[in-house]
């Protein structure tokens, strides 16, 4: 980390547009504003057209919250849990090439050193095969789940969750459930990821992805192979209850260890853990280092002055100016 912005491979601008939002401070048309106008302070911005600028949207709706992602930060890098959203967006705002995908946030509680709130049960305990707790959401892989829990309620747990009033599920009857089978169920929602599948590592469940489009963190170390399963969300039925059965319990216990040997990928800890969510996105960024920044605008001369269109040297552009 550095403060000289000559140094920056790059940078990273801490707007978290969802929590203004929540909050009221601005509605989505002054978002939109708000961006386009800092983003034209931002000499480096303009550089480089934005691809060494870092943008964080953790949120259901992603980039999308800024309505002109797609003109003005298109080459930016996006950190988002969000790999594909076109439940309700025509296209996604995630592109493989650039974009990165970090892990969703799991309770502090399931994560912190020591004794977590909720101990995994060893696997001769757990009464269940597998379970999905979560909404319908009217998606029918959820559908279908639920339906086959009511065929199969003594291999399949999948409660009618109530999420306000007295019967409300708190966080820790949650990991309660969660951790009484073998295999825990992640299959898409409004989105194609869940937070279950994080959070099955924290119970010590092997996660089985019921989403297609599913896109995972770090992908460049991690081998997910070796801890879960990918099954496809086309055969969601009995066949899937039978094919979990057939797989022997010391097959399960090694998925489980090798689960347990990454989780820390999962965890924002502080710098000063050596593995930790922080850990996986700078490997990530390390390797989209460039040592040219450059873009439509951009131009350089025989003795590496960058200027621009007008021949204006960088270290005299002014404020406000052209977004590429």
């Amino acid at each position: 980390r550095t403060r000289k912005k000559e140094e920056a491979d790059f940078f990273f601008v801490p707007a978290y547009v969802k929590c203004v939002r929540m909050m009221g401070g601005l509605n989505d048309k002054e978002i939109n504003q708000t961006y386009v106008k800092v983003l034209s302070q931002m000499p480096y911005f303009r550089r480089s057209g934005g691809r060494d600028h870092v943008f964080v949207f953790p949120s259901g709706a992603g980039a999308h919250l800024f309505r002109s992602w797609a003109t003005y930060i298109n080459r930016s890098i996006i950190l988002t849990p969000e790999g594909d959203r076109t439940d309700k967006k025509d296209t996604s705002a995630y592109n493989t090439w650039k974009d990165i995908i970090i892990p969703g946030n799991v309770e502090d509680g399931m994560t912190k050193r020591g004794t977590t709130a909720v101990q995994p049960l060893p696997l001769s305990k757990r009464k269940y095969l597998a379970n999905y707790l979560g909404r319908a959401q009217g998606k029918i892989g959820r559908l279908k789940l639920i339906d086959l829990a009511k065929q199969y309620p003594d291999k399949l747990e999948s409660p009618e969750l109530k999420f306000s009033g007295p019967d409300k599920l708190g966080r820790l009857e949650y990991f309660q459930h969660l951790r009484n089978a073998k295999f825990c169920l992640a299959p898409r929602g409004e989105s194609s990821w869940t937070l279950r599948f994080y959070e099955s590592f924290f119970v010590e469940c092997v996660p089985v992805i019921l989403s297609d489009q599913a896109e995972l963190p770090f992908q460049n170390v991690i081998d997910y192979t070796y801890f879960s399963i990918k099954w496809p969300s086309t055969q969601i039925g009995h066949e899937l209850l039978d094919y979990l059965e057939s797989i022997p319990d010391e097959d399960v216990e090694r998925m489980i260890a090798r689960g347990r040997n990454i989780r820390c990928l999962w965890v924002y800890a502080p710098e000063s853990e050596l593995c930790s969510a922080m850990q996986g996105i700078m490997w990530e960024l390390q390797r989209k280092v460039r040592q040219l920044h450059q873009s439509a605008e951009t131009f350089w001369l025989h003795n590496r002055t960058i200027v621009n269109r007008n021949l204006v040297g960088f270290s005299s552009w002014k404020p406000p100016m052209p977004l590429p």
